[in-house]
């Protein structure tokens, strides 16, 4: 006999879906998995640990969130998970927390027949009667390695950038923008900046336009709308800004950024700021390197 059901799946499926949905801008895994766990009485079963010391149940909701995320009702982001405007109307629509789950895993299995090497029909991924049978299955099981290890790391480089000293974080920024060709001909000396921390060109001499404005703000909170119109005070009409802040943007801040037409700015939030590094990172000094060294790791390609 089975020791999750199905049914048992789906409930803490739509459980979840209920805490992420209250978190439209998303919420971190492990403290959406936290949540979940404090809404539910664990069975000895569930709350037992493997080796790693990673409770059964983090795992039977990881692998179910798995089919979630092919079925388009879930997406994961460097750890953060959201649920799509499919997740909420399926979870609208599917309140018999077996049906929800047997719905994911039938668009997984539509899926995973429509990929060029699949083998073997999409009833037999449907077959499995839990998520805690889907950890033998090697696609699975690689998808959700993967996105542990992405968790992880994306945590410790979150909290590497946010701790750093910000005139440290200012030269990483000028960094990067040597490293995309930009010359960069001003970086602001410790003390008052007025508004501008960085200046850099499209030439090396300075004269073709646009002119680079950058400020650059290593603080935990989001950046306003009212902060963002100071800076764009500071542009004129030849110049182009980039906002960086590891605290990210407010809705009405990115807004504001999209609608205008003549103080062009572009919001650089700590996510971009790393992909853009990672992207960059072959063209970047050794010495800048050292601000942010990163070391790649080869995973097999997770293919569920």
């Amino acid at each position: 006999m089975a020791e999750i059901t199905r049914r048992r799946t789906g409930e803490f499926l739509r459980e979840l879906f209920n805490i992420l949905m209250a978190a439209p801008e998303g919420m971190r895994a492990s403290e959406a998995l936290q949540v979940l766990a404090s809404r539910f009485t664990l069975t000895p079963y569930e709350a037992d640990h493997y080796e790693s010391g990673t409770r059964r149940f983090e795992k039977i909701v990881r692998f179910a969130t798995v089919d979630c995320v092919k079925a388009g009702w879930l997406v994961k982001d460097k750890g953060i998970w959201s649920i799509t405007d499919a997740g909420q109307a399926a979870h609208a629509e599917l309140s018999d927390p077996e049906a929800f789950y047997k719905r994911a895993c039938k668009l997984y299995a539509e899926w995973k027949a429509a990929q060029p090497d699949a083998e073997g029909s999409a009833t037999a991924a449907v077959s499995a009667a839990s998520a805690a049978e889907a950890i033998g299955n090697h696609a699975q099981a690689a998808s959700v390695t993967f996105e542990e290890a992405e968790e992880q790391a994306w945590a410790e480089v979150s909290h590497y950038l946010r701790a750093m000293n910000p005139y440290d974080f200012q030269d990483l920024v000028a960094d990067l923008l040597r490293a995309m060709s930009y010359h960069v001909t001003w970086v602001s000396p410790p003390g008052k900046d007025g508004g501008v921390d960085i200046v850099a060109w499209p030439d090396a001499l300075g004269t073709r336009p646009p002119r680079i404005k950058v400020q650059v703000k290593r603080q935990q909170q989001a950046v306003n709308v009212d902060g963002l119109r100071s800076f764009m005070a500071l542009l004129g009409d030849d110049d182009v800004g980039l906002f960086v802040c590891t605290g990210g943007f407010t809705k009405d801040a990115e807004t504001e950024a999209r609608a205008r037409e003549k103080r062009r700015v572009t919001l650089i939030g700590l996510d971009k700021l790393f992909d853009l590094w990672d992207e960059h990172y072959d063209s970047l000094t050794d010495q800048a390197r050292r601000r942010l060294p990163l070391r790649s790791i080869r995973f097999l390609a997770p293919g569920g």
